[in-house]
């Protein structure tokens, strides 16, 4: 098993995502960051859709019961194995009484720690992916345990990965919308030549935009949203959804999002800048 001595700000386990649901209402969760999640995965050689540990901003501190392999990547956090500093996309073998601490985020804003064939937690709807209330809680909590394999013995094929990082990337690049003909020249100029600023509000919901654009009037039917649908708001407010967010809207949707766009929005905090490029 292992130990949350301390949870961080919003730790979650999370998998490839709950499939099949969306016209239930329920999104489909799962890694914010896939391309790190990925990477992580594919060292301790899990599948891909192994569940991992996503760590948003302020990490845990958790102690390991039984021996095992880890991996971190993602955000750069300095984070030490019983106080000796290990480094992202490198696997590390642990054993029985062994502290994890991540201490100060460097750059980035989310951490994914795998371990040696994922994370054993309840299956929900075809997921482990933590989402209340289709699950019990919605992040870890102090004091909680999570099950894991006893893994003695792993010998990678590759150890350590080079990883070229997208941390410092600000540009998102998008398809057109389903709405996007709303969009007049002025309002397009703005959105490809302009930079715009994370707002306060940003989380695995949604990332809201400081910056506004010219409103509109348009009114239309709750439709149907996905991870990385990006919404005009009548007063022109941007809004992205991620991988919590609504299954449907009723602003227009006006660009979708790239797979590599999430992943590099989801690295994204207050203040970081980012712009859009159609593709």
């Amino acid at each position: 098993m292992l130990k949350v001595l301390k949870s961080g700000l919003f730790t979650t386990i999370q998998d490839a995502g709950r499939f099949g649901y969306l016209n239930k209402g329920v999104p489909v969760a799962g890694f914010m960051d896939t391309a790190s999640a990925h990477k992580v995965n594919q060292l301790l050689e899990n599948t891909i859709d192994s569940a991992v540990m996503e760590i948003t901003m302020t990490g845990p501190i958790l102690e390991f019961d039984n021996p095992t392999f880890i991996c971190i990547g993602g955000a750069k956090h300095s984070v030490a194995l019983n106080n000796d500093y290990i480094e992202n996309f490198k696997v590390y073998k642990v054993s029985p009484g062994d502290i994890l601490s991540f201490g100060k985020l460097e750059k980035g804003f989310r951490s994914y720690l795998a371990i040696k064939n994922g994370f054993k937690t309840d299956v929900i709807l075809g997921s482990r992916s933590m989402y209340a209330p289709v699950t019990p809680r919605s992040h870890l909590e102090d004091n909680q345990t999570i099950a894991y394999e006893s893994c003695e013995v792993f010998s990678p094929k590759i150890d350590e990965l080079k990883v070229d990082s997208f941390l410092d990337s600000k540009v998102l690049t998008v398809s057109k919308g389903p709405e996007y003909g709303l969009l007049d020249d002025r309002r397009l100029e703005v959105l490809f030549f302009q930079n715009f600023t994370i707002a306060n509000e940003n989380d695995r919901m949604a990332y809201q935009l400081v910056e506004h654009i010219v409103g509109h009037k348009v009114s239309m039917l709750t439709s149907a949203t996905l991870p990385g649908t990006v919404q005009l708001t009548p007063s022109g407010k941007i809004m992205i959804l991620m991988k919590d967010g609504q299954t449907t809207g009723g602003y227009p949707r006006i660009f979708q999002l790239s797979d590599k766009a999430i992943s590099i929005l989801a690295q994204k905090k207050f203040g970081d800048i980012i712009s859009f490029r159609l593709v």
